[in-house]
């Protein structure tokens, strides 16, 4: 007897962020074939509804031949606000193998009253905008701290999921291991602790990653707010 064909839907989800997880768990409980890609740069992820993928493609021409290999029918562009890569190679992916691309977009924060921003468009104006003598702490990935290195005059505090391979490349700084907390109380708290004056971040958008802001606003310290390519 031949064995039974599987008729779901294939859909490939580009993740690594929460809105993916949400929606990977949706479409499993839909009855989709559900495949989440993450790049790799936690080493225990979270589990994930689905079947769960690790690394990269090899730009858009291996992304586009993983799509025809396995049969996808819809790719979910759900990475970071700022993966403008892989955001990139998924439009070009999908158009070359004729299939849907979905990105659903994560809002940005907005300004609230109480709210000291400093916005600036790149890391490197970051860093500039930092006056000497600040305790920094950097809310941001690994592979985005060396536009401060350079910043001997500041003290930094990096927070990371997993410890570094090396040490980071400042002149002073502390190294705290964990994951951001949604509860604003949780962040205002670590700030204190590290006498916290700036903050430096992404606008990346989301409910995970907004206690710090509201901790800032609290604490009235100014945030260097980086904003989204256009």
């Amino acid at each position: 007897m031949a064995a039974p064909v599987d008729r779901r839907e294939k859909v490939l989800i580009l993740g690594g962020t929460a809105e993916a997880a949400t929606i990977a768990r949706r479409l499993v409980e839909a009855g989709a074939d559900v495949v989440t890609s993450l790049a790799g740069r936690t080493s225990n992820p979270a589990p994930l509804p689905g079947r769960i993928r690790i690394g990269g493609f090899g730009g858009a021409e291996g992304l586009a031949r993983y799509i025809a290999e396995n049969g996808i029918a819809k790719v979910i562009d759900a990475t970071h606000p700022f993966a403008n890569r892989i955001s990139q190679n998924a439009r070009l992916a999908c158009a070359m193998a004729g299939i849907p691309l979905e990105r659903p977009e994560r809002p940005a924060w907005e300004r609230q009253p109480g709210d000291d921003w400093i916005e600036v468009e790149s890391l490197d104006e970051a860093a500039a905008a930092l006056p000497a003598g600040a305790r920094v702490f950097l809310a941001l990935g690994r592979q985005h701290l060396a536009a401060f290195e350079s910043r001997t005059d500041c003290h930094f505090v990096v927070r990371m999921v997993d410890p570094p391979e090396k040490p980071l490349g400042f002149a002073d700084y502390d190294l705290i291991l964990g994951k951001p907390s949604a509860d604003p109380e949780e962040e205002a708290d670590l700030f204190r602790a590290h006498r916290i004056t700036h903050l430096v971040c992404r606008n990346s958008g989301g409910e995970a990653g907004y206690g710090k802001i509201v901790a800032a606003r609290k604490l009235e310290l100014p945030v260097v707010m980086v904003g989204r390519a256009a």
